[in-house]
């Protein structure tokens, strides 16, 4: 089974075993993460997909927490000619680390 998931304003297509990087969730119970907003769910079996308006209702996608971690140092500057005007930038973007343990259909 294939689902898109949204979560961190973006949008991820995983599969059951899946290891991806989101957005940091800030949970309190970190070691199982449930995503509701399921936006498409595709059967590879049955050969059947549907599609959420904009969610699907009655799929949840189920993850296990692995870490949580830093990006990259993306680095950027300011400068303003002729006014000696010059400013470094840097960010590291933090990221929860998970695994898809299943995706569960209801009736």
């Amino acid at each position: 089974m294939l689902a898109v998931i949204k979560t961190g304003g973006k949008q991820y297509l995983v599969r059951q075993g899946d290891v991806l990087k989101v957005e940091k969730i800030s949970e309190k119970s970190k070691k199982n993460i449930i995503f509701n907003e399921v936006l498409l769910l595709v059967d590879e079996v049955k050969k059947t997909s549907q599609v959420g308006n904009p969610f699907l209702k009655n799929v949840k996608v189920k993850a296990e927490f692995l870490e949580e971690g830093k990006g990259k140092k993306i680095l950027g500057a300011k400068y303003k000619p002729k006014v000696r005007y010059y400013r470094k930038i840097n960010h590291r973007q933090s990221y929860t680390k998970v695994k898809i343990t299943e995706i569960l259909e209801t009736k």
